[in-house]
């Protein structure tokens, strides 16, 4: 079994700062036997308005935020999976980057935000670039096999399928959704969808506010909410194993059940 923590917080625009939180927060789970510590979208830097403070203010994946996380997974004996704005060679994009660190300071697993959230009243493709499609990189903790995708994702189920059927047992969503009508309602929802049509395990960190709805949670394969947070700064820890959902897969064989598989739309 694998202990998981979903890490909540509000980032601001002062990197110094959203590093020292994650430091902090990323402490107070290994300290409850976290063995991956989850953190949200754009936990490097996050301004009101997606302009071109994004731009300016992104890192290459070799830059002093990425050095940070290296240096408190090593120390703290854990994997950490955190968003930023990565800077690319285009001018005047970034492209929306999750990264998975291990306890060594290596990047095991790399994800760039595939839909990108151009919806109520949002273009976020005016300055990110979305990801290429490939396949779906994993890492895997003491035989749990972590999966990664971002945000606005979630609404696409095709996204999830291909990570499963990588291999994931445990899907790792960090998001920033945005607060509105019926949003965090849309997210609780979603959440549960994901986990109970592909008998995974989800452990979605979202920032809460002002920037996001907050309601992080860990989901598992029957939909069962096993931790979570409602609006404030903090951690949530569960526990995941293969056990579980090899468990439930024998009830609900759905996977392997269905009749349709996942394709690329044409461009």
């Amino acid at each position: 079994m694998v202990q998981v923590a979903v890490a909540q917080f509000a980032p601001g625009v002062n990197k110094d700062e959203n590093l020292a939180t994650i430091r902090k927060l990323a402490g107070e789970a290994a300290g409850r036997g976290a063995d991956v510590v989850v953190f949200p979208e754009f936990a490097m830097f996050t301004a009101s308005k997606l302009d071109e403070r994004f731009v300016d203010s992104a890192e290459p994946l070799d830059g002093p935020f990425v050095k940070g996380l290296a240096d408190l997974a090593g120390r703290h004996g854990v994997h950490v999976v955190a968003g930023m704005n990565e800077r690319l060679d285009e001018p005047n994009r970034i492209s929306n980057t999750l990264l998975a660190i291990g306890p060594d300071g290596d990047v095991v697993a790399e994800y760039r935000k595939m839909h990108l959230y151009d919806a109520f009243g949002y273009k976020e493709s005016d300055l990110v670039q979305p990801g290429d499609i490939g396949d779906p990189e994993t890492f895997t903790v003491d035989g749990v096999t972590f999966g990664l995708q971002t945000c606005y994702d979630v609404r696409f189920p095709e996204v999830t399928r291909r990570i499963v059927d990588a291999g994931a047992d445990v899907l790792l969503l960090p998001a920033d959704w945005v607060p509105g009508p019926l949003k965090e309602d849309h997210w609780r929802t979603l959440v549960r969808a994901r986990a109970i049509e592909n008998t995974i395990y989800v452990a979605a960190a979202g920032q809460c506010a002002p920037t996001g709805a907050g309601n992080s949670m860990i989901v598992d394969p029957m939909g069962v909410v096993t931790a979570g947070l409602g609006d404030g700064t903090g951690i949530a820890v569960a526990e995941v194993s293969p056990e579980r959902v090899a468990a439930v897969r024998r009830i609900n064989p759905a996977l392997d059940l269905r009749r349709f598989t996942v394709t690329q739309a044409p461009a």
